[in-house]
């Protein structure tokens, strides 16, 4: 029997495998989804959002210019009280938690003043994506869902605050990265965008198997 081949028959098979592992190519969805994971950049600063296994208590979050550290991925997941089902989009308003895909902690926030600017601490805190309901936020943008082109905010459930940097920058042994922080009223240091990562979709079985 003859096997099929061809363009039309690779891009079938690759839809059935993207949907069975609910991957999907950068450029297929406008929108971010629960499960990805991405890297936020803040838009006045042009950092990215960053973590690492360096801490004095809670480990340390930053902002940093290096677009190909990998310490710098983000896990989209449901908040402290609710799921987040796997390739369903971010709506507006909807309280996530973003998980440091190389150390399992949660971007957290707390009443205690950052080192620097003495706004809110932002750190991360938990173990293998468990922590708290400090570790709540909640998306802010202007439409039914979190659009990827679209710079959004992230305001803190607990404290109201937002995820914020404003360009004071570290010295040894994290030289030149920024501090990141929580602040109180929306500003331009307060905006931020999804950008590289892999984005989960969500495939209906009539979708995969359809031919």
């Amino acid at each position: 029997m003859a096997t099929r081949t061809g363009p039309a028959h690779f891009l079938s098979s690759f839809f059935l495998l993207s949907c069975l592992f609910g991957l999907s190519l950068a450029t297929e969805l406008s929108f971010v989804t629960c499960g990805s994971v991405v890297k936020l950049l803040n838009v006045k600063h042009n950092v990215r959002l960053h973590s690492h296994d360096v801490s004095s208590g809670q480990q340390s979050v930053t902002g940093v210019t290096t677009v190909e550290d990998s310490n710098s991925y983000w896990s989209v997941r449901g908040n402290s009280r609710a799921p987040c089902h796997r390739g369903t989009p971010v709506k507006c308003g909807q309280t996530i938690r973003l998980t440091h895909l190389n150390t399992g902690r949660n971007l957290h926030s707390h009443y205690f003043a950052s080192p620097l600017s003495s706004n809110q601490e932002v750190s991360a805190f938990g173990e293998e994506g468990e922590g708290d309901h400090l570790d709540d936020w909640m998306v802010q943008c202007g439409g039914s869902v979190w659009e990827r082109e679209e710079a959004v905010r992230f305001q803190h459930a607990s404290t109201d605050t937002l995820l914020s940097v404003t360009g004071e920058q570290y010295g040894r042994p994290i030289h030149g990265q920024r501090e990141v922080h929580a602040m109180t009223g929306p500003s331009q240091h307060s905006l931020w965008r999804a950008m590289e990562g892999v984005f989960m979709k969500l495939c209906a079985a009539h979708d995969v198997f359809k031919k």
